[in-house]
């Protein structure tokens, strides 16, 4: 007798059977942790039993391909901690491509007297029409809710908590409702519960990511034109910032060196070239880091290849004064005058590498959303999108370079002796290029000098010590009164120098600071204790997880723009430094200046590409990832980012 065939409604019901009998019996994960406050749930290694149901319903022909979807435990990955005795924290690590619905989290204490849970206000999340529900909110890679406890008595004790949630793939699969009972042990409170309102605790669960994971994060949930329109407007955010803001002299004085002939389509193309030659740079360097963890800009952060590349800026400086002519023999003239013309945009190539250079060496910086790029490509390996995203924010950020270059070659004067005063302004402007890449590897007092030395050369050729004529026209009066200010403030930066200042906008600080006849002298900035390494740092969290203390951990480096504007803007400021002092935070800073191995290794523990980064850690050493900084931020933002992290 031949069975007959199964029917597709009979085939759909088995099939539907099959997957509720997988995931009924499916071993759950043994909850175990050395730590009773703190509970992790692991990915489970055993899928004997899955694998073997799986093949037994591909056997008959109804298993489909469910077996490539990942058991629930390795897809939704939940820790659990104790903030403090009246507060518990969970966490979601959610696998790539799957996610949780917001309505299917619940919170039950089980078997424990005397505890419960005040209402949960969990964050918003994405909206998604959902075939199984409607229309949802969900949650994709991470989630975390903080539950606010009513306690009847004081004294430590267990808590059995529940914890149901659901969630789906974007592949169309939906796991059935899982639970998970932990036990955490609350510890004794020594007063009242703090007060939370509804609305600073959505607040603080809404609101509290970090811009980095933010733009990683958008990267992965939009389309690829938003991406690239987001990132291309974040581009020009940063063009002004001071690892940008050089590259405008030197892309003018490429312009100026073609001299008065040169049309306004040769400018745009030059200028195109050089931007282009700067966006493949930074988008090839962003790949780079994100997949292999290597800062390729940072390797160029040593004495031989700032000090080279300061060397050309002076040459080219030196023969737009038409210094060569005067000063030098004809050999080495005839040399260095077809070195600096071939460098200076003689030729596209010459153009092509200038934009390189400036690239890898000039501008150096991390900023939010190029870390959120590398964090993406790091996670994913998806190169394809995070290389576009790159490229589109490399292009915002040369974009107004390209309009400053194209109006230079429109607005050039084409002939007489302007074009020698413009080709001398562009001459100091890359003169202090010059200093601005020299002064990473001197020391500070050094730097300061050079500049100093610049503006009373400038003023001398300002005419600051030339008697005007009675008929000298106004343009010889505004030079002459330049000249004055240069040759004054050129003279103080000097005098500063001299007393061992180190910031070129406080000159005087240092004496200002030794007439005080008051006791203890203003402090100019934070005082942070320096650590090297992984094990340093170990041991300094472990120190003041001892004390209680909060810890706030600074990358910094000699050659890091970004970290000599925040220790001479932000650290500085009064209320930043008070805002510490109360919280009595431990105050460390990593020097990754060396880009050595040991460097390296610290920069990747956190998964970090270079400074600066400013990292926040609880009192008991754990570090507090939502609040991690990545780039400047002015004072009044730190200040009130740094309340919130340490929690006043």
């Amino acid at each position: 007798m031949t069975p007959a065939n199964p029917t597709p409604t009979t085939r759909r019901t088995l099939k539907a059977l099959l997957i509720w009998l997988t995931f009924c019996f499916l071993p759950l994960p043994v909850l175990a942790a050395e730590d009773p406050t703190t509970v992790n749930i692991q990915p489970q290694q055993e899928k004997g039993f899955l694998d073997k149901l799986s093949s037994f319903g591909q056997r008959l022909g109804i298993g489909g391909n469910q077996s490539t979807f990942l058991p629930p435990d390795q897809v939704f990955i939940l820790s659990a901690d104790v903030v403090d005795p009246y507060t518990l924290r969970v966490h979601w690590d959610i696998a790539d491509g799957y996610y949780l619905y917001r309505s299917k989290f619940h919170f039950t204490p089980v078997d424990t007297q005397g505890v419960t849970i005040k209402p949960v206000v969990l964050p918003h999340g994405k909206e998604k029409h959902d075939d199984n529900f409607g229309l949802m909110e969900i949650f994709y890679h991470q989630f975390e809710a903080e539950l606010p406890l009513q306690r009847s008595t004081t004294q430590a004790q267990d808590l059995k908590l529940r914890i149901d949630y659901q969630g789906c793939a974007d592949a169309g699969f939906c796991y059935p409702p899982m639970k998970q009972v932990i036990t955490l042990s609350l510890p004794a409170a020594s007063g009242p519960p703090p007060q939370r309102s509804a609305s600073s605790s959505a607040a603080s669960n809404d609101n509290v990511i970090s811009d980095q994971d933010r733009y990683a994060r958008s990267l992965a949930e939009n389309s690829l034109l938003l991406n690239m329109l987001t990132f291309f407007g974040l581009g020009l955010l940063l063009t002004f910032t001071p690892c940008v803001f050089p590259m405008i002299p030197i892309l003018s004085s490429i312009i100026a060196g073609q001299g008065s002939n040169i049309t306004t389509r040769r400018a745009f193309t030059l200028s195109l070239i050089y931007v282009l030659a700067m966006a493949v740079t930074y988008t090839v360097a962003g790949l780079i880091a994100g997949l292999f963890g290597g800062n390729l800009q940072a390797t160029f952060q040593n004495p031989w290849v700032l000090g080279s590349f300061s060397l050309i800026f002076v040459l080219l400086a030196l023969s737009m004064f038409g210094f060569y002519e005067l000063q030098m023999p004809q050999g080495i003239q005839s040399k260095l005058t077809e070195m600096s013309n071939r460098q200076r945009g003689g030729t596209f190539v010459g153009v092509g590498i200038m934009g390189f250079l400036s690239a890898l060496i000039v501008g150096p910086c991390l900023a939010a959303p190029l870390a959120g790029a590398l964090i993406y490509i790091g996670q994913t390996g998806d190169a394809l999108l995070g290389a576009a995203a790159l490229f589109a924010l490399s292009m915002g950020m040369g974009a107004p370079l390209l309009l400053i270059g194209t109006s230079a070659g429109k607005l050039l004067p084409r002939a007489g002796g302007w074009m020698n005063t413009v080709k001398a302004v562009f001459g100091v402007l890359l003169l202090g290029v010059a200093i601005w890449l020299v002064q990473r590897i001197v020391p500070a007092a050094v730097g300061l000098l050079l500049w100093g030395v610049l503006l009373v050369i400038c003023a001398v050729y300002l005419g600051a010590f030339e008697r005007l004529q009675p008929e000298a026209s106004g343009w010889h009066k505004l030079w002459k009164g330049v000249g004055i200010v240069s040759l004054i403030y050129g003279g103080v930066l000097l005098v500063g120098a001299a007393s061992g200042a180190q910031d070129m906008f406080r000159p005087l600080a240092k004496l200002s600071q030794a007439s005080s006849n008051k006791a203890t002298a203003p402090q100019e900035g934070l005082a942070f204790k320096r650590v090297k390494g992984l094990d340093g740092l170990q041991r300094e969290l472990q120190l003041a997880a001892a004390q209680n203390k909060p810890v706030m951990l600074d990358f910094y480096a000699d050659w890091c723009v970004s970290c000599l504007e925040l220790a001479r803007e932000t650290f500085s400021d009064p209320e930043v430094q008070a805002t510490l002092n109360k919280t009595k935070a431990v105050l460390l800073q990593a020097d990754v200046t060396l880009n050595d191995a040991q460097d390296q290794a610290l920069l990747k523990s956190f998964g970090l590409f270079g400074p600066p980064s400013i990292l926040f850690f609880d009192s008991r050493g754990k570090e507090l990832s939502r609040y991690r900084l990545v780039g400047f931020l002015d004072a009044d933002t730190f200040e009130e980012h740094a309340r919130a992290a340490l929690n006043l």
